[in-house]
């Protein structure tokens, strides 16, 4: 199956993440802002774009759910069948207890993270070249609307990162932000957004 993408593309995206760069992709659902989840600095830049209080938490893309443990204490049982149950359903962002192994302003007030597993080819590739996940935050200033689309993105965020990505910017279908649930050490569930 021949790539839908150009390979230089994700090559140069990967390659400014690894040097604590700022990039603008697609994902499975908003075009997002993202940076190495690791590197606490490139988190604060995005923070720094967006105009957003550091209290606000940002969620994480992985290209696999068996990566997950690397990135949070424990897995809840429940968090596991939330997954199970949105395989080829809209996109899904869990919130986990516990995070670990990531940049620490990029976590909750109380240390949880929220993890989506992305099934979308490009940010998929990004993260299983990048060995890490990747930060993704819509690609707005905070408290105005998601771009839906590449064209709704505003000059000043294009202007502010170190690399956009060519991959959909011709893209006319709107996507829509993935839902939220927040599952706790006790498994019980939370519906931050549907």
């Amino acid at each position: 199956m021949k790539c839908p993408f150009d390979i230089e593309d994700l090559r140069e995206a990967v390659r400014v993440l690894q040097q604590g760069g700022v990039i603008l992709y697609p994902t499975d659902t908003v075009w997002g802002i993202g940076c190495d989840a690791t590197n606490a600095e490139a988190v604060q830049r995005i923070f720094d774009i967006k105009h957003r209080a550091d209290a606000k938490s940002m969620l994480v893309l992985l290209d696999g759910a068996g990566k997950i443990q690397g990135y949070v204490q424990s897995i809840p049982d429940a968090a596991w069948q939330l997954l199970e149950v949105s395989e080829g359903q809209r996109p899904l962002t869990i919130i986990y207890p516990h995070a670990r192994n990531l940049a620490p302003n990029l976590l909750a007030e109380d240390g949880s993270v929220g993890i989506r597993i992305t099934e979308e080819v490009f940010s998929k590739s990004l993260c299983e070249h990048l060995h890490k996940p990747i930060v993704s935050t819509s690609a707005n200033i905070s408290g105005q609307a998601a771009a839906k689309t590449f064209a709704q993105i505003v000059p000043e965020i294009k202007n502010a990162v170190d690399y956009i990505c060519q991959y959909r910017r011709k893209d006319t279908e709107e996507k829509k932000p993935s839902s939220i649930i927040k599952v706790n050490e006790d498994n019980t569930i939370q519906i931050i957004r549907q």
